[in-house]
């Protein structure tokens, strides 16, 4: 009788921190509309029937698609499509809207801040160099870090689809917010401290390895401050910020929403891990850029969590509202109960 008492409690909490699909598509068009005011105030465009464009654009509306095709299902495999069609539909969206929003942002910047950075570094004891020749003499480590620098797609991918499959809703909805919080945040940060990394204000000379991140930074951002892109291309987007590192944050923020979950734990604890490693020379990023990343990422999660924590009080002060407009949209995923099954968490 106990066991079913707290499992109808653990039922009854997580479905009140459930945030209704029309909050957050209303967060998302907010952003969207921003987005488009500053590309339109830095001069720049976008072919949307350009193919490198177009297929994140037809991704999309697949998504989409497939979301609202299922959307009465509650069960089974087309529930886990629903559920699994709408994350990684948001997390894609608010990636593709996050590194869009960077190069507007980058027109508004001015100056390089890598003589303080590399400071901090030196006073921290990190030496960039030592760093970046360890992977120039070990070519394996080379392709093993830019393999696991790329591991930033990989493991939301896994989360969300763990997500999907166990129900868990207001968790996937509490990764998704803190993700949009942490771009947010990261990009706010870029225009106070904009740098061009250390491979190019630290290395001298002929670079003998070129990584993934390149020289991205120090090329295109005099660039667009002199409005010479034009245009951006979803299909070639560059990480443009350098401080705080958006990949630390990302990656605590990963494993801080896999540690809950025993089976996706340990994956995902080993390959942000590796990620974090490859980090400096991969993401040519200076220490302090890391440190400030992962608290990027930590205030993000707190933020986000007190966010979601204080839904309950909400509905209570009938602040709640579910629109005529998103009712046949979210009626099913908002209302769904996940099965009732204890926790598997560890």
């Amino acid at each position: 009788m106990s066991d079913t008492n707290d499992i109808h409690i653990d039922r009854q909490a997580l479905t009140s921190r459930i945030v209704p699909t029309s909050w957050i598509l209303g967060l998302l068009a907010c952003s969207l509309m921003i987005v488009i005011a500053m590309m339109g105030w830095a001069g720049l465009g976008m072919d949307f029937l350009k193919v490198s464009n177009g297929k994140y654009f037809l991704t999309l509306i697949l998504l989409a698609a497939t979301r609202y095709a299922m959307r009465d299902h509650v069960a089974g495999w087309q529930r886990v499509a629903r559920d699994f069609s709408e994350y990684v539909g948001f997390f894609l969206f608010i990636s593709l809207l996050g590194a869009t929003a960077t190069y507007p942002a980058a027109a508004a910047t001015s100056g390089f801040v890598d003589p303080a950075l590399a400071r901090i570094d030196a006073f921290l004891g990190f030496v960039w160099l030592d760093w970046y020749m360890l992977v120039v003499d070990n070519p394996w480590l080379q392709t093993a870090g830019s393999i696991a620098y790329a591991n930033i797609y990989m493991s939301p991918v896994l989360l969300l689809g763990g997500l999907a499959l166990s129900g868990e809703r207001a968790r996937a909805q509490l990764f998704l917010f803190t993700f949009w919080l942490a771009a947010l945040i990261t990009m706010l940060l870029f225009l106070a401290m904009p740098a061009a990394g250390p491979l190019a204000y630290v290395w001298q000379g002929p670079i003998p390895y070129m990584p993934t991140s390149a020289l991205y930074q120090a090329e295109l951002l005099p660039l667009l401050r002199d409005n010479m892109l034009g245009a951006v291309d979803l299909g070639a987007l560059q990480g443009l910020v350098c401080a705080p590192s958006f990949h630390t944050a990302a990656a605590v923020i990963y494993i801080a929403m896999a540690w809950q979950c025993r089976y996706l734990r340990w994956p995902l604890l080993v390959i942000n891990a590796a990620m974090l490693l490859s980090t400096p020379v991969e993401g040519t990023h200076y220490l302090v850029d890391m440190i400030g990343g992962a608290i990027v990422g930590l205030f993000a999660l707190c933020t986000a969590g007190a966010i979601q924590y204080s839904l309950p009080k909400i509905r209570k002060q009938r602040i709640w509202r579910e629109t005529g407009i998103w009712q046949n949209l979210t009626t099913s995923s908002s209302a769904a109960v996940p099965p009732a099954v204890p926790s598997r968490d560890g």
